[in-house]
């Protein structure tokens, strides 16, 4: 990994910037965190992830997705970076049970590792269903009617780190010495200058003298090149992040990012690249702008705990109760880590995108956030 940031620092004058160092920690092909196999999903891993806890979840997604598929005569479920595949198995399993299972369900994977990994999932958990998936490493060339779902996508793009000084942007760069790594500041490119400009609007005032923060520049090509790819249809983004106002708060001045080794949280991204996590946190505000430029519409942004409940998560806790005491305590503890704002309930938010979809969406019917954003 040393390796390869020094190679791509020379061939860009010495240093790169954050995001380009992000992007090879975590996707370099074969030593980056996700293409290399070696990253780490539920309890033995290096983190866990809200489809890892229970299947409630992934079955409330369905229901949502199911409200929306009925509108078409072809419908289409995409999902980014799959993970272990278990949410994958599981949407297609309430599908089944509610007779809306889509066309296809479209795996947008590039690490080979992972597919496989998704692969081996599906075949255990939902075996007779896979020939409705297929595994694509660009979006359709076509429009498609289609529910896209990206859950735990937005924080793994590589972010630009920055700070202020002197009233202006400054953008973190990283080199390679004598083997080791380091970080300098240079001015902020023309692009990060405008985005810093464009946070400091929306939060209504300058950011202090030696903020450091992040800032993902990815977004709005990412929903550029997802809105050509739909006809019809939702997106929904499930993350942990923050509306502008919040995100940027005078004393959130070292920034979000967050690194994972082993359910170890840590603010040190250069420790061992290639072997740990590195994300930070959603600025949904950022989403909200990018999304409408881009022809979306935003149909509803809230909690996690909210959404499960809009999506029918009682119901479905109802359903899954036996007389096991065991079992019983199990979906309790599920439920609570799922919703409980102290777990995952309020620091992971929805966001619902739609296209030529003007129906209420179930997810977004007990709280509505919009205002926020």
């Amino acid at each position: 990994m040393i390796a390869a940031i020094a190679e791509a620092g020379a061939a860009s004058g010495g240093v790169i910037g954050f995001a380009e160092y992000m992007r090879i920690a975590l996707y370099h092909p074969g030593s980056g965190y996700y293409s290399s196999g070696q990253v780490g999903f539920g309890e033995q891993g290096d983190f866990i992830t809200a489809p890892e806890v229970s299947t409630l979840f992934s079955r409330c997604i369905a229901n949502q997705v199911a409200e929306v598929l009925q509108r078409f005569d072809r419908g289409y479920v995409i999902e980014f970076g799959a993970g272990s595949g278990v949410m994958a198995a599981d949407i297609l399993l309430q599908l089944e049970t509610l007779g809306a299972l889509p066309e296809q369900y479209l795996i947008l994977e590039l690490s080979a590792a992972l597919q496989q990994r998704q692969l081996q999932t599906l075949q255990q958990r939902a075996g007779h269903l896979l020939d409705r998936v297929e595994w694509i490493s660009t979006l359709p060339d076509e429009p498609l009617d289609a529910v896209v779902l990206a859950n735990e996508v937005l924080d793994a793009m590589p972010v630009e780190r920055f700070r202020i000084e002197g009233g202006r942007a400054e953008r973190m760069m990283i080199g390679c010495e004598q083997g080791g790594l380091y970080s300098d500041y240079e001015p902020a490119s023309d692009a990060l200058a405008a985005a810093v400009a464009n946070i400091e609007s929306r939060i209504g005032g300058a950011l202090p003298q030696a903020y450091c923060s992040e800032v993902n520049l990815n977004i709005a090509p990412w929903l550029r090149a997802l809105r050509a790819s739909l006809s019809r249809g939702l997106v929904l983004l499930i993350d942990y992040g923050y509306p502008a106002a919040e995100y940027y708060l005078p004393e959130r001045d070292r920034g979000t990012l967050i690194c994972h080794y082993r359910h170890r949280a840590h603010g040190n991204p250069f420790w061992f690249p290639g072997l740990q996590d590195i994300s930070a946190f959603v600025d949904f505000s950022d989403v909200a702008y990018s999304a409408t430029d881009n022809g979306f519409h935003v149909a509803g942004f809230t909690t996690q705990a909210a959404f499960l409940m809009g999506c029918g998560l009682a119901d479905l806790h109802e359903a899954s109760l036996t007389e096991d005491a065991t079992t019983r305590l199990k979906l309790a503890q599920q439920i609570k880590t799922l919703t409980l704002p102290s777990e995952m309930g309020e620091k992971f938010r929805v966001m619902g995108l739609t296209v030529d979809h003007d129906e209420p969406l179930s997810g977004f019917m007990l709280q509505d956030h919009r205002g926020k954003l």
